[in-house]
């Protein structure tokens, strides 16, 4: 039986909410970032760059490289990330579960509402088998005016629902994403699992999370 939801939507994030891509994109592009000249540890560019927009950084990148960034390079970025999330990506565990039982607790009020490209995240719901729950309420960061941590895809998101976004929760694995949905008035949830570290909790909190939980599984019953 699922319980009624005290919210009246809940609005997920996707990279290291619903799907285990962090890594991997991550993985691409400090291969990338090397090949430019700019040699980063896996934790100093999960540091640097998780829950961002690549576009966002190029002057950061720009800066460390000393070398022009184009289009070109970001859409062979892009292309490289793809192919990787084609073959590797896996779900978050649970996720399906916890969205079908926010889906059902909100009669359907529910939606995905991502900093990422759209292509990036369509991509990914599909090859996870989330993208039924979702069809028809994704939001793109890179179709709005500002992408995270500014709020307008949290703000996107609820008005295409039709609900307050302060009758909104959010659920965010970054500090990036915390920062959006706190802007947007909503109530934002934080999930950190072990390996995110010791002191990723503590980074959510001071984000403004309400509550940090570890295992997706637990989430509906958090929201009833």
């Amino acid at each position: 039986m699922t319980l009624p939801s005290r919210y009246e939507a809940v609005l997920f994030d996707c990279d290291g909410v619903l799907v285990d891509s962090e890594p991997i994109t991550i993985g691409v592009l400090r291969e990338m970032l090397q090949e430019l000249g700019w040699t980063l540890t896996p934790a100093e560019c999960m540091r640097l760059f998780i829950g961002k927009a690549v576009k966002d950084e190029w002057a950061l990148i720009e800066a460390r490289t000393g070398k022009p960034l184009t289009d070109e390079w970001l859409a062979q970025f892009r292309d490289r990330r793809n192919h990787m999330l084609e073959r590797h990506l896996t779900p978050i565990e649970d996720s399906d579960h916890a969205v079908a039982a926010a889906h059902a607790a909100c009669g359907g009020r529910i939606a995905c509402a991502s900093g990422a490209d759209r292509i990036k995240v369509e991509l990914q719901l599909a090859k996870c088998g989330l993208m039924r729950w979702f069809e028809g309420r994704i939001f793109s960061g890179h179709e709005q005016p500002r992408s995270k941590p500014a709020p307008d895809v949290y703000l996107a998101a609820a008005a295409a629902l039709g609900v307050d976004p302060r009758r909104c929760a959010v659920v965010e694995d970054t500090v990036t994403g915390v920062t959006a949905g706190v802007a947007a008035g909503a109530t934002v949830f934080g999930y950190s699992p072990p390996e995110a570290g010791h002191d990723a909790p503590a980074a959510l909190l001071a984000a403004g999370a309400v509550r940090i939980f570890t295992r997706m599984r637990d989430l509906p019953g958090m929201l009833a």
